[in-house]
């Protein structure tokens, strides 16, 4: 019975579970019950990915109402992949976050702390379940709304965390409103919600200026949400300011699901062998990328908070997902979602890494770090090791993921993108250089009484932390599923070349 709805379980599980943790009232029973709901997910999205692989699409069917007239959840290789990293980094967070929320979330404020987890956790799951556009919409809505709030639950101990989540909230409602008005517009030209009807009905519509205006709206709105540069203004602040399982949460997971977003409309909704679209790729998303690569990089080696350092990252790396999307082959689709999945680990452990610092030092400046190669080295291990990953340095998953999309960028006969990857990562070396620097080379402030963070804490960091190796030394797994998925997103277009566009 379960297995047969776990589609939607995975989804309204953690939805009915928010208020739950408001009910407990006690913080220790909120976090039982999240931490509960999100191992669930995690173990239905393994199993949910298996049965897309040999089954193949599940479609399940809300209401007994078959699509396109009823809502329905549809599933494949490339959502279900997703799942399993939203899933995955979300129950990593909450294991981490026993210690860690109470250090920085007041007691009293700890239930409305998870349930707002919760519903952040349901609204990323169900954007990626989700077989209609507008429920698409709504989810999304669902997990901006929640996260906005946790974004805010920051001020306890930095009242900018305010500041910050006001500038989410109005540039997530912009967002939010463009990628409506954008509906709006293939609704009245086609009459259907349902992604998959959709393809169908536009397929013979490509000279249509309805479509062009509302493919542009989409595009936008999910951009802002991306933080594709130069949508990117709201990261930086939302990131740093946040509680530090917020901001590890979202690093894994929000942009992830926005891009996964992107990719759903870009290669089931419309098609890349559509004119306007092609041109896009090439002319818009290929540049952009390049852009958000450098100048995000340059950025970050001036910024004195790591949490603002690895914020820029994060813009960069949004970048290297630009690039990938704009090579429109199936190369580039698979280090797109190989990037999603490496990424998603890498900068995870980073920010748990840091949120250990800030446990036992109350900061996250570069000075902060000073010495603490000695006095907590499993964290400082664990924060350079998720350093070198997106540096790319070999045997971690950062340079699987530069590989491949050198040889996507190769594949083109892009030899300046390749180039330019690569060039990427060697400004990577230098911000984070810095770190490593202050925690290894210079002498840590006197009387300084730093001792290591809690086992609680450094569990699941290294978890996260030996995936990043393991998973970098033996790269068949997450290349194959990968693969898949992107065979998945392009499964619509399987009679198209190798790749598409000028």
């Amino acid at each position: 019975m379960i297995r047969q709805h776990l589609a939607i379980l995975q989804v309204m599980l953690p939805m009915l579970c928010a208020p739950l943790c408001v009910f407990a009232r006690r913080p220790v029973i909120a976090w039982l019950i999240a931490t509960a709901a999100t191992l669930f997910a995690l173990a239905g999205s393994f199993i949910l990915f298996a049965q897309a692989l040999n089954a193949g699409v599940i479609s399940y069917h809300l209401g007994g109402w078959a699509p396109p007239w009823g809502i329905e959840f549809r599933l494949d290789a490339a959502n279900s992949f997703v799942l399993i990293i939203v899933s995955l980094v979300g129950a990593v967070c909450m294991i981490y976050g026993r210690d860690s929320i109470p250090r920085e979330i007041k007691s009293s404020d700890q239930p409305l702390f998870y349930t707002m987890m919760m519903l952040c956790f349901s609204g990323m799951l169900g954007v990626t379940s989700t077989g209609d556009a507008f429920n698409l919409f709504v989810f999304l809505e669902i997990f901006s709304l929640s996260s906005y709030v946790l974004v805010a639950m920051g001020a306890g101990s930095d009242r900018r965390a305010l500041t910050a989540a006001f500038t989410y909230l109005l540039l997530g409602t912009i967002g939010a409103t463009f990628f409506v008005i954008g509906l709006g517009f293939i609704y009245v030209l086609t009459g259907t919600l349902n992604m998959a009807d959709i393809a169908v009905r536009i397929a013979g519509m490509s000279g249509s200026g309805t479509l062009h205006v509302g493919f542009a709206f989409i595009i936008v709105g999910i951009g802002l949400k991306l933080a594709i540069f130069p949508l990117h203004l709201w990261l930086p602040n939302a990131y740093t300011h946040a509680p530090s399982v917020v901001t590890a949460l979202l690093a894994g997971t929000s942009t992830k699901v926005a891009l996964y977003a992107l990719l759903r409309m870009l290669y089931t909704v419309f098609s890349p062998d559509l004119p306007f679209e092609a041109l896009i790729l090439h002319y818009l998303f290929l540049p952009l990328g390049l852009t958000a690569v450098f100048v995000a990089s340059i950025i970050a080696l001036f910024q004195s908070d790591v949490k603002r350092l690895l914020a820029w990252s994060s813009i960069a790396q949004s970048g290297y997902f630009l690039l990938g999307v704009s090579f429109a082959n199936i190369g580039g689709l698979t280090a797109t979602l190989v990037h999603m999945f490496n990424h998603a680990i890498m900068k995870s452990s980073l920010f748990l890494a840091v949120g250990c610092v800030v446990y036992r030092t109350g900061s996250c400046s570069v000075a902060s770090f000073r010495g603490l190669g000695q006095k907590m080295p499993w964290t400082m291990s664990a924060f350079v090791i998720g350093g070198l990953s997106m540096i790319g340095v070999p045997a971690t998953v950062g340079f699987v993921s530069k590989w491949y999309l050198v040889l996507a960028a190769l594949e083109r006969g892009w030899w300046p993108v390749a180039f330019a990857i690569v060039a990427g990562s060697l400004l990577a070396l230098f911000y984070f250089g810095r770190v490593i620097e202050a925690a290894y080379l210079q002498p840590s402030p006197e009387n300084s009484a730093v001792t290591e963070a809690p086992v609680s804490m450094l569990a699941p960091l290294w978890a996260l932390t030996i995936s990043c190796l393991a998973l970098g030394i033996n790269s068949e797994l997450t290349v194959s599923t990968a693969r898949a998925a992107a065979e998945a997103l392009l499964a619509p277009h399987a009679g198209l070349p190798a790749h598409m566009g000028p």
